[in-house]
């Protein structure tokens, strides 16, 4: 079975007076969702005491939670200081995971700055090997996924193919679909089921069913121009896509059971109980 959740709670959550993290599981697992996504994206501004507690109430709820690592972890930045901060952010969210007891963690792969796309794509891949390799040596990533993020501008590394591609290098690594992002950069390539299933497809045949089942998926409308994500929009926008329906009608027919995590501008929860329905309509024909 596919789970649903948010990527945050939007302006819903704050105009019914709520405030604390402490408050989310229960709020989601009563909006009928099943999955919520924790975003680290400006920095790990929380204590391991407070990550412990949410985590058990997550649990409590038998809400699904994953967390998304900062936005600046960049694999391709050539200066050997950043890069160690790169790996730095990573032992720091799976330490972050551990003390939440989540299961995956998000991150942006790398972005090319002023090397060539082949040069960065080359030392991402390389620096993706030194480091998850060596962390699976150091035992850290037992039951853990961690999930690179396909990206929506030209300048970053991040098609479907170089996520997937990049996930062969350590079995503890799993794509996070975004398809607002793919759809961006492909200038609204998603529209029928084949178009998904063009990525999918490809994942099955460089990773196998079983870690395409457990890939993670963020999914929203984003309006793009020529260098791809411009700026994400809520699931009622008719303009931009891509939509979900084709999505749903692919997840069911290949049987697969991946995380949802709607990413909309600020109606998240809204939009993602949507996309829940869309899927179990799909489910139910």
């Amino acid at each position: 079975m596919v789970l649903f959740g948010p990527s945050g709670c939007g302006n819903e959550f704050y105009e019914q007076g709520h405030k604390s993290i402490l408050e989310v599981p229960e709020w989601v697992k009563n909006y009928g969702l099943d999955a919520y996504e924790y975003s680290f994206g400006h920095g790990y501004n929380m204590s391991s005491e407070l990550a412990n507690k949410a985590g058990q109430l997550f649990k409590d709820h038998d809400i699904k939670l994953s967390l998304h690592a900062p936005f600046y972890i960049n694999f391709a930045n050539p200066d050997e200081v950043m890069y160690q901060k790169t790996q730095g952010y990573i032992y720091t969210g799976i330490k972050f995971l551990r003390a939440f007891g989540a299961d995956r963690l998000i991150f942006h792969p790398a972005s090319c700055g002023k090397l060539k796309r082949e040069e960065a794509l080359e030392l991402t891949n390389k620096r993706f090997d030194e480091t998850f390799n060596k962390m699976d040596e150091e035992g850290i990533l037992d039951g853990l996924l961690l999930c690179p993020e396909t990206m929506g501008k030209t300048m970053q590394i991040g098609t479907y193919s170089e996520v997937v591609d990049l996930c062969k290098v350590n079995e503890h690594l799993v794509p996070t679909f975004d398809f607002g992002h793919i759809n961006s950069l492909e200038q609204g390539s998603l529209k029928t089921k084949d178009d998904y299933k063009r990525i999918l497809d490809y994942c099955i045949e460089k990773l196998g069913f079983d870690r395409t089942n457990n890939c993670h998926i963020h999914f929203s409308k984003i309006q793009y121009g020529a260098k791809g994500e411009i700026k994400h929009l809520n699931y009622d926008d008719s303009i931009y896509g891509p939509e979900f329906d084709p999505l749903a009608e692919v997840l069911v027919e290949y049987n697969l059971s991946p995380r949802v995590i709607c990413e909309s501008m600020d109606k998240m929860p809204h939009d993602a109980l949507i996309m829940k329905k869309i899927y179990l309509k799909t489910l139910d024909k």
